[in-house]
């Protein structure tokens, strides 16, 4: 590049050379030549090597030409546009020009000096606010973050924004003058309600990890922070709570809590009292499985409502032992019995008593109508020990032993007043109770109907004191004993007495009863349409209802007469002559005679 412009320099100073011997031989000085319009007429300033351009266009020649001498000008805008040039005419640099290093044209342009595009290579670091003031060149808004760092602090050169902010310097207190959502981002809906301004917490450098400060934090919002994802939640072995964290902690540090048992679901207490938590139960505690709420109350462990739930069976004199608790006292049933062997949690009294230990025979020892309820007046007379007959656990029922009773004397107790009698709807009957009934229950009784007057069946055989007539039986009004004997119901010897007409093929259906055979005459009369009910043979015979033609069926002289040896020989039927009222006289058909 330097020999190129060493090139046009020469060629330059030649053409100018020869341009000024020109001049010379026409004896024009050279003042007259540039007092001529600028550059001289038709004269080509680039081919100098220096394109005249914008307001270099404009100038005379001798401006920048002084006194003729052409070698040397300079070309660069510092060689006219100072205070010390000897060019007047070229402006200077100002005195409040920015402070810079750059090269004139770096910015400016021969056209004009004002607008220009301005290039900040070369400003020195921290002087923006030197041009940018508000007059010289655009300052700082009325709005802009209170801070007293330079410009280029945070922004480029390039333009204001982004700025690759800095907060150094930024007044404490202040973020929200631009973190306010819309000139940089500011707190979100979803942030710990809280009236402390942002860098209580937040550093500069970046909004997490904050060191967080909890003045100004809304009780009860510990939570929207606290979740186990901003920060440090709630741990899977706390106590089970609906409870805000600030009931119990404090923001200064998890431990030590002022604990508040506010909301601490019902049977959780041994989560944190279990000793090394915080005070569990001692080793001399009544056995139990019950929850410390169960009997304490949150405000104090005693005096403590107490409950019985969950105490392990048997331990009751751990506490009950006259000094813990009320123990036995003197007068007490003689017994090596625990206490809930008898007693209820609830109550001393009334108590289950539990007889178990206590030897048989030995009742009367306790039950002497002193120490406890003893034999009646109205007792059946007896010398046996109470247990024979009366069970522990109560007086009544009682498994009575009638060991010794002699028999028939039953309704000397059981006469509905000293022990349940023979009821109202009881069967008729003079037989003594043990006739029918066993000691050991009324029911079932092994039935004895002696004595039973007949036709009275069906007073107990009615179907709800004993089986009655099924749907299916046979329709009679007979009384049972008519035809079933009292000692079973089947093999009955049938009485058909007052069975009503018509009505055999109920019984006589070949299930119930025998009934009509596969060779019987076809007929559809009723059975005692021709059969007594004594016996089915021999029987006075009813052809009503037999079909025509059939009488061969019959009459075939096994099951009854047939044609006889001598009779006209003949293929038709019998009633084609014969009537069923008699053999003869017969009205004679000769049709099928042989002829």
């Amino acid at each position: 590049m330097n020999s190129d412009h060493s090139a046009i320099r020469m060629l330059t100073r030649s053409w100018l050379a020869r341009i000024f011997l020109l001049i010379c031989m026409m004896g024009v000085s050279a003042s007259t030549v540039f007092a001529a319009s600028p550059v001289g007429k038709g004269f080509d300033h680039a081919r100098t090597g220096f394109q005249l351009s914008g307001a270099h266009g404009n100038v005379r020649c001798e401006s920048c030409h002084m006194q003729g001498v052409f070698k040397g000008t300079p070309t660069q805008c510092a060689g006219c546009h100072t205070d010390s040039s000897q060019r007047a005419s070229a402006a200077a640099m100002p005195a409040k020009h920015l402070p810079t290093r750059q090269a004139c044209e770096s910015c400016h342009n021969t056209a004009s000096f004002s607008g220009a595009r301005f290039n900040h290579a070369g400003v020195a670091p921290g002087t923006c606010s030197t041009c940018h003031n508000g007059g010289t060149a655009k300052g700082k808004p009325g709005m802009h973050i209170a801070t007293t760092a330079a410009c280029d602090t945070c922004h480029k050169t390039g333009s204001w924004t982004p700025a690759s902010f800095n907060h150094s310097a930024v007044a404490a207190g202040s973020c929200a003058s631009c973190h306010n959502g819309k000139t940089a981002t500011g707190k979100p809906n979803t942030h710990i309600p809280t009236t402390a301004v942002c860098d209580s917490c937040h550093k500069t450098s970046a909004w997490t990890p904050a060191s967080f400060s909890h003045t100004g934090v809304a009780p009860g919002a510990c939570s929207t922070c606290h979740n186990g994802k901003t920060a440090t939640g709630k741990s899977a072995s706390h106590i089970p709570t609906t409870a805000a964290c600030d009931t119990c902690h404090k923001t200064s540090a998890w431990k030590p809590a002022t604990f508040s048992h506010t909301g601490i679901a019902p049977g959780t207490c041994a989560t944190c009292h279990n000793g090394p938590t915080a005070t569990g139960k001692p080793t001399s505690h009544i056995p139990t499985t019950q929850s410390c709420d169960s009997c304490h109350k949150t405000s104090a462990w005693t005096p403590a409502s107490f409950s019985h739930s969950g105490v392990a069976a048997g331990s009751c004199a751990t506490c009950h032992n006259g000094k813990t608790a009320t123990g036995k006292p003197s007068v007490h049933i003689p017994t090596t019995g625990v206490c809930d062997t008898c007693h209820k949690t609830s109550a001393w009294k009334p108590a289950t008593f539990n007889h178990t230990g206590v030897a048989p025979g030995t009742c009367s020892t306790c039950h002497n109508g002193t120490t406890a309820k003893g034999k009646t007046t109205t007792h059946i007379p007896t010398t046996q020990a109470c247990d024979t007959c009366h069970k522990t656990s109560a007086w009544t029922p009682a498994n009575f032993s009638h060991t010794g009773v002699t028999p028939g004397t039953c309704v000397t107790c059981h006469n509905g007043s000293k022990a349940a009698g023979k009821h109202s709807t009881h069967i008729p009957t003079t037989a003594a109770c043990d006739s029918c009934h066993k000691t050991a229950a009324w029911k079932p009784a092994t039935m004895n109907h002696t004595g039973i007057a007949p036709g009275t069946c069906s007073t107990c055989h009615n179907g709800t004191t004993a089986t009655g007539k099924s749907a299916s039986h046979i329709p009679t009004t007979a009384v049972c004993d008519t035809c079933h004997k009292i000692s079973s119901w089947n093999t009955a010897t049938m009485n058909h007495a007052g069975i009503a007409s018509g009505t055999c093929s109920t019984c006589h259906n070949g299930s119930t009863a025998t009934g009509k055979p596969t060779n019987h005459i076809p007929t559809t009369q009723a059975c005692d349409s021709c059969h007594k009910t004594s016996a089915w043979v021999p029987a006075t015979f009813s052809h009503t209802g037999v079909a025509p033609g059939t009488c061969s069926t019959c009459h075939n002289g096994s099951t009854a007469t047939g044609k006889p040896t001598n009779h006209i020989p003949t293929t038709q039927a019998c009633d084609s002559c014969h009537k069923t009222s008699a053999w003869v006289p017969a009205t004679f058909s000769h049709t099928g005679v042989a002829p």
